[in-house]
């Protein structure tokens, strides 16, 4: 896909703040337009032509008379499906491309942010925002402006036919489509507007409820927990439900109002137009066509009630996407940023202070010096901040004081420049539920299947996959479900060494080992990184005997 600068003001509100994205596809959304009033088109055409060739052929005129009228009939039927499918062809092409460009603005987002800008959202919930909100927001453009600006079209050129035939009927059919077009929708918004803005937060609650017990339920189980979440859940889904029944009724109570308007407007239509009949004023033939007429338009603005209630949805669901964009950058660019660093790079701190947002500093002062190549151990207990100063050194954490990689300051380095040269391995590293050779390349997308090799080789895979019967293409499993421990371990340091930080950062790389495995994979990653700067940060005493030195927090 092409990439597309997408500029958005902020202050505005947050359907406005989509609209930059469904804008890229402006020709695309104008050619759905366009296709959509022709079958509506199609459809207020094919009930009038044959409203008005039954009224003629009543007179028993020439049959020639008669052809182009049965000719009409034919193409506006024939007409009538093919521009809807080609609408829906065009509107979704437009609305998905539209949507993922919104989808990888969000990722880039929290690739910026992360993990320390979006501290408050638990799991679940923001999966759903990154999901089920952002595929909301295709609503906008395929429930909301296609349908209202096709419709709002249609509905004017059958006022322009209805005035042309009989003035009156033209007022008439224009007072019930406007308020068809605007009192309907303004009801149904409103009578379901709580509902629908409560629907998004609804979901991402039950959403990390479900997670929550999923991922907790050996634990909750053993502590006789687990009814009780089971009994949150059960209350969660009550409650989505009822917000779901009170949308239900604001749609039944759109489509009871349309009906009676549309019906309506055929019986005023008929009041004026037979005196009108009378008096000559009005041609016989043409009385079944403005009867008619209300009743073939209503499909113009059918859609408009529906549609007020899908910008409801969206307004919900952006509310929650527009909180991850404006989610406030821990660790901001500076304007002028200078190059990173080439090469094998030392790593320097001088009265390094910082902590957690909202919390206070657990990092106070921190003087490190770390020579290029070297190799330090960084120990203490829960809590002195060996996590932080991680964070810290990855780019992640703002913090008062000097952090130099080599020669260059971080604070005059990007996000994405410090993180090209600095790689962190955490202590339990996440797998995706697909191939080994695929959990790798996610460090450097496009890598072949020997660059891979390689690096798996390094951090001692190689005879696991040699006697794997996939060998490269070996599942993983879910949550790294069918890979050991270790294993696992060895898949995150192989990503650092495939992407080739020269600055590496092991968070407690033996933490969940037994003790023999621990000694074996502490020897090798320390093999593996030869020639890189470590920092390793332990709570078990494997592989620091390996290491230059070893440093303290307290």
């Amino acid at each position: 896909m092409t990439t597309v600068d997408v500029k958005v003001a902020r202050g505005v509100s947050p359907v406005r703040r989509l609209v930059p994205w469904v804008a890229t596809e402006w020709k695309r959304l104008a050619l759905a337009v366009f296709l959509g009033t022709m079958a509506i088109g199609c459809g207020v055409g094919l009930l009038a032509v044959s409203a008005w060739l039954i009224s003629s052929a009543a007179l028993r005129p020439p049959i020639f008379e008669l052809n182009l009228a049965i000719v009409g009939v034919r193409a506006f039927g024939i007409g009538r499906g093919c521009f809807r499918y080609a609408e829906r062809l065009v509107s979704h092409d437009a609305a998905f491309r539209a949507l993922s460009r919104l989808r990888l603005a969000v990722y880039d987002r929290l690739a910026v942010v992360a993990p320390a800008g979006v501290p408050a959202y638990r799991r679940g919930d923001l999966l759903e925002r990154l999901v089920r909100d952002v595929d909301a927001t295709q609503d906008l453009p395929l429930r909301v402006l296609v349908p209202y600006a096709s419709g709002a079209i249609v509905a004017i050129m059958s006022v322009v036919l209805a005035f042309f035939i009989l003035p009156a009927a033209g007022v008439v059919l224009l007072v019930s489509l406007l308020l068809a077009a605007t009192v309907v929708p303004w009801i149904t918004s409103a009578s379901a507007a709580e509902a629908e803005r409560a629907s998004a937060p609804a979901r991402g609650e039950l959403n990390g409820d479900v997670l929550t017990l999923l991922d907790g339920i050996g634990d909750l189980t053993t502590a006789g927990a687990a009814q009780a979440w089971l009994d949150r859940l059960a209350e969660d889904d009550r409650h989505i439900g009822r917000l779901a029944e009170r949308r239900s009724r604001a749609s039944g109570l759109a489509s009871g109002l349309g009906i009676l308007l549309s019906g309506g407007a055929v019986v005023v239509t008929l009041l004026v137009a037979i005196p009108a009949v009378r008096s000559g004023a009005l041609v016989g033939v043409n009385l079944a066509v403005l009867a008619l007429l209300p009743l073939a338009t209503y499909e113009a603005v059918v859609a408009m009630p529906t549609a007020a209630l899908a910008l409801g949805r969206v307004r919900g669901s952006a509310q929650r996407v527009v909180e991850v964009l404006d989610a406030v950058d821990p660790v901001p660019d500076p304007e002028s940023p200078v190059a990173a660093p080439v090469g094998v790079v030392g790593v320097r701190l001088a009265g390094v202070s910082s902590g957690w947002p909202g919390g206070e500093h657990v990092l106070q002062g921190l003087d490190l010096d770390v020579a290029p190549g070297g190799r330090v151990g960084v120990v203490g207990s829960s809590g002195v901040g060996k996590s932080t100063l991680l964070a810290v050194l990855a780019g992640f954490l703002p913090y008062d004081g000097s952090v130099r990689l080599g020669d260059v300051e971080m604070h005059d380095m990007t996000g994405h420049d410090v993180r090209s040269v600095v790689g962190w391995c955490p202590q339990l590293p996440h797998v995706f539920d697909t191939s080994v050779v695929e959990n790798v390349r996610l460090a450097k997308p496009g890598a072949s299947d020997e660059e891979c090799r390689v690096a798996l080789d390094a951090v001692g895979l190689g005879p696991w996959l040699d006697a794997a019967p996939q060998g490269l293409a070996t599942p993983v499993g879910d949550h790294g479900a069918l890979v050991s421990a270790g294993q696992r371990q060895r898949l995150g340091v192989a990503r650092v060494l495939l992407a080739g930080h020269p600055v590496v950062l092991l968070d407690e790389p033996t933490e969940h080992l037994d003790e023999s495995t621990a000694d074996v994979v502490a020897a090798e990653l320390l093999r593996a990184l030869e020639g890189r700067t470590v920092l390793w940060v332990a709570h078990r005493p494997h592989g620091l005997a390996s290491l230059d030195r070893i440093v303290r927090l307290t």
